[in-house]
């Protein structure tokens, strides 16, 4: 008898973690697992343990070697957009990659969706393969992640998982590359797919693969790709295979659970040696489609006891246009800064390191969006701002203990500054392609280095900036540079790593092109600081219609700032469509990291050397860190410096209203840091935990979390950031902007600095 139709809701693909006994239970016994018992690794000796461990990890490496030599995409081969993991016979992620980690960050909820639908109806077995580009189901984050899922099964029995993922140029959409500014849901985008079948008993399935590339136009692109990531779970099977033949199941299992068991105790451990607290940080998407003028909040409150993290993104504002992820974006924005911030000495079992922290949130919001949400964004959107603001949490907490103090690091990038690019050559041939020499952004500064500049994505660890002449040969584009930008760097003690800039011309085109632009962080800073430190540059875009750059050329000037381009500039939105000429120029600076600790509080020497190497610009050096230079040696004059120094405390004296008072000291013995200005005076004597100034011993009031409120501040228009912040946010938002520093009431150093919308709260 034929069992009835059955239609599923957008509810069923809505993939979430799920205990592993629960899982288990769920899963028909078709479909046996291979198992061992929870003590089975505390057998295995620490020599064999090593080696095991190793060699999975060695299996890694190989997967991601053969997924770039396979490739022909630029994502993949320059840019190192993919990554890969092996997971254990439910999906726990065992080891993953240092390519993409916010990929990975939901290859384990793509495989529980799987093992939940697909068991029975089309059966999981040997030599079968899963497609999925699902970002409800967890197959990536948004729908130009393309997963492979593989089961690896010994002996009938389901033992393990791999699985390769991969951003591809196209598949499909109202606009080239599946991105399109106008969206307002999924359906103007490309066709997310939930795990279907597309190799079946080692057999690729040609009418499957048919299906999925003909909604691209790369077609011959995004197939390379495919074989890929195929070819790379080829490898994984083989190795896994190997290696339990020469160790045995039972072993290699125990191996892989016991490396999820030690990275969460590892993790369990550092989190308990901290101090108890909760902090919360508010971030900003700036416009949610083309034409809208707003700014669109996440709100994150972070909850530490005992050896548990709790990220509560309760708040947030609701799903709109297209500035959305789904849950596993949101997730990935956790693991994007957990891994690196406190997982930097672990290794990376992720499938124990997220037993040690739960996410609340509510569903239909820019985060966690529902069903037919535009999430094309989502990766470079609310994924990336929820762990900007996850990152800054982490940050703080770790600033309140001395021994994890050299972890403490500054907001990297907040964001990508991304631009696509379509048309036909001089041949006629139609290409799509784009800009990723964003990758090559400012780290966040730390409590004892500056950021590193031009460093890369702190999302993507192994990312990097594709070489010039890469995207030349590729593409029909000519660069006029490609350099570090002064002034970029968010300013501080430790100042933020600077970012860059290019500027490019068609070359060889058959016509327009059309330039697809997405990328915040223009009307204010997405990296903010810390301790007083500033944020790092906003992001600034133009086209330069009828630039004259190809004339400039021909009479041998290759033009090397904007003011040496003739023609019209028009200033790029954050997501915006521009017709580009073959006469015009396009200009990229992006985002820098943010600084650490008040500016006025840099050595002048290194102030001197920053400005010597054009990290900064002369204006910053006087008016943002107060520094003068001697005009013959230009080191820093030190007794000018002393007076201009003066000079801006006075300054923001006035600034802030407060006069001249007498000080209220407590004293710093006894104290314990919570960041570079602000020390903890404990309680007693019925007196409730006080906060003091480190630098001058001021009482700065009780740590009841309203404490920023009553201490002097100043609050100007952007330009008070410096050279470095766009100065007129209405140019991108009707939002009112301001720049903002809460001071010591004593010393005045700054202990706070924001470039936020006028309404933005003050947090701890």
């Amino acid at each position: 008898m034929t069992p009835p139709l059955q239609i599923t809701g957008a509810s069923t693909f809505n993939s979430r973690p799920i205990a592993p006994d629960e899982l288990r239970r769920s899963i028909p016994p078709s479909l046996p697992l291979h198992d061992v018992p929870p003590e089975a690794g505390d057998e295995i000796g620490p020599l064999t343990y090593e080696v095991i461990r190793h060699r999975i990890w060695a299996i890694t490496e190989e997967m991601g070697d053969t997924l770039k030599r396979m490739s022909g995409s630029i994502s993949v081969t320059e840019v190192n957009d993919f990554d890969f993991t092996i997971c254990d016979e439910i999906g726990q992620e065992v080891q993953v990659g240092l390519y993409n980690t916010g990929l990975v960050a939901s290859m384990d909820l793509a495989i529980y969706w799987t093992l939940l639908h697909r068991s029975e109806s089309p059966g999981i077995e040997e030599g079968d393969m899963f497609l999925c580009n699902d970002p409800w189901v967890g197959g990536g984050l948004h729908q130009n992640d393309v997963a492979i899922l593989a089961p690896v099964f010994h002996e009938g029995k389901l033992f393990a998982w791999t699985t390769a993922i991969c951003h591809v140029d196209d598949l499909g959409g109202s606009a080239p590359g599946s991105f399109s500014p106008t969206a307002t849901d999924v359906f103007s985008e490309s066709l997310p797919t939930p795990p279907v079948k597309i190799v079946r008993g080692h057999r690729l399935q040609q009418d499957v693969v048919d299906l999925y590339l003909r909604r691209s136009r790369v077609p011959e692109m995004v197939g390379l790709d495919l074989r890929a990531k195929i070819g790379a779970n080829n490898i994984a099977r083989e190795r896994l295979l190997a290696l339990l033949d020469r160790y045995g199941a039972d072993q290699v299992k125990a191996v892989m659970k016991r490396m999820m068991d030690d990275a969460e105790r590892r993790l369990r451990g550092k989190l308990k040696a901290l101090p108890d607290g909760t902090w919360s940080s508010v971030g900003y998407q700036e416009q949610s489609q083309l034409g809208d003028r707003g700014m669109h909040k996440i709100v994150l409150t972070m909850t530490k006891r005992d050896d548990h993290l709790t990220f509560d993104f309760t708040g947030t504002d609701p799903q709109t246009g297209m500035i959305n992820c789904p849950y596993s974006g949101m997730r990935a924005g956790v693991m994007f800064a957990l891994l690196p911030i406190l997982a930097g000495d672990i290794p990376w079992a992720a499938g124990g390191l997220m037993r040690c922290f739960d996410i609340i949130s509510e569903e239909g919001t820019i985060n966690n969006a529902t069903f037919p949400a535009a999430v094309a964004k989502a990766p470079v959107g609310p994924a990336w701002a929820s762990s900007n603001l996850v990152a800054d949490c982490l940050a703080r907490m770790l600033d309140t203990d001395e021994e994890q103090r050299p972890r403490v690091q500054s907001v990297c990038a907040g964001t990508y500054d991304g631009c696509g690019l379509m048309g036909v050559d001089a041949e006629g041939r139609p290409f799509f392609g784009g800009f990723a020499d964003s990758m090559a952004s400012g780290y966040g500064a730390q409590v004892d280095a500056d950021g590193v500049d031009t460093g890369g994505l702190f999302v993507i660890p192994m990312g990097r900036a594709p070489d010039v002449e890469m995207t030349e040969f590729t593409q029909p584009l000519l660069y006029l540079w490609r350099r570090e930008e002064p002034d970029t760097g968010g300013p501080g003690r430790r100042r933020g790593g600077v970012s860059g800039s290019i500027c490019a011309v068609p070359h060889g085109v058959g016509g327009p092109m059309l330039a697809m632009f997405t990328g915040a962080s223009k009307a204010a800073s997405m990296s903010p600081g810390l301790a007083g430190g500033y944020p790092g540059g906003t992001q600034l875009d133009i086209v330069v219609h009828e630039s004259r750059a190809h004339e400039a050329m021909r009479a041998g000037e290759i033009p090397q700032s904007l003011d040496a381009l003739a023609g019209t500039r028009q200033i790029v939105q954050a997501h915006d469509e521009v017709p580009v000429e073959p006469a015009a120029a396009i200009y990229l600076q992006w985002a820098g990291g943010g600084g650490y600790g008040d500016p006025l509080r840099r050595e002048p020497a290194s102030v001197a050397a920053d400005l010597a190497a054009g990290k900064i610009s002369a204006t910053a050096a006087r008016e943002v860190y107060g520094v003068v230079l001697d005009e013959s040696s230009l080191e820093a004059d030190q007794p000018a410096t002393a007076a201009r120094r003066a000079e801006l405390i006075e300054r923001r004296r006035a600034g802030a209203g407060s006069p001249d008072r007498k000080a209220r000291t407590c004293g710093v013995q006894g104290t314990r840091a919570l960041d570079d200005n602000i020390a903890l005076l404990p309680a007693g004597s019925g007196e409730p935990e006080r906060l003091c100034c480190r630098h001058c011993g001021e009482l700065l009031g009780d740590r009841d979390g309203d404490h920023l409120s009553r201490l002097p501040r100043q609050v100007t228009g952007p330009e008070g950031a410096g050279p470095g912040a766009w100065p007129d946010a209405s140019t991108y938002v009707d939002d009112e902007v301001v720049f903002r520093q809460v001071y010591c009431p004593g010393c005045f150093t700054a202990l706070l600095t924001q470039v936020v919308p006028a309404g933005h709260p003050l947090s701890d």
